[in-house]
């Protein structure tokens, strides 16, 4: 029984000609060089992408075994997302992965991701898969805390303080207005 940590060895977006929009390969850190990775070139990898996109496409399965990895497959409009992971990996855990970075996606773009949306927003993909997922490691699994950490703009002084007086509760909160208050009339600028 593996009790490893890394449980994904690829993430990866296909579109319906089953060409790459996204890919992602994971090894564990402190492997030997070629001993942890799936693939030694890109043209293996592609490779595989092609072979796993002609077994997955027309069958819709969700889950699956290919050249002897656990893969799980979400179809959505015109691509096709795969988490690619070792035969001893737990399915359910993958499959929640990977439902939740397509989730998380469709909370960022507000609609169902297909391929235009996607390259448009080709920055956002990345970070949402980096929160997820890091060196092969399921990082988290809540959409709504993915698209959260992708979407938070910068707060300007004004919104903080403001922010500040709801999270308190009514008196902290006047007797923080006070001191302020007093603050701006002693320094003159009021």
């Amino acid at each position: 029984m593996n009790l490893s940590l890394y449980a994904v060895n690829a993430f990866l977006i296909l579109d319906s000609t089953g060409k790459r929009i996204f890919a992602k390969y994971y090894s564990p850190p402190h492997t030997k060089e070629g001993e942890g990775s799936i693939f030694q070139s890109v043209k293996e990898e592609k490779t595989f992408e092609k072979g796993l996109f002609e077994k997955t496409w027309k069958t819709q399965n969700d889950i699956s075994t290919y050249d002897g990895k656990l893969v799980v497959m979400l179809t959505v409009m015109d691509v096709a997302f795969y988490i690619v992971g070792g035969m001893e990996e737990n399915e359910i855990m993958l499959y929640e992965c990977l439902r939740s970075i397509r989730d998380a996606l469709e909370l960022i773009y507000k609609y169902i991701p297909d391929k235009r949306t996607i390259l448009d927003n080709y920055d956002q993909l990345l970070i949402v898969v980096d929160e997820t997922i890091d060196d092969g490691i399921i990082l988290e699994s809540e959409p709504a805390i993915i698209a959260s950490r992708v979407t938070k703009g910068p707060v300007s002084e004004a919104q903080a303080i403001v922010s500040d007086f709801k999270e308190m509760g009514f008196m902290s909160g006047l007797q923080k207005a006070r001191d302020k208050f007093a603050e701006t009339i002693l320094k003159g600028s009021f």
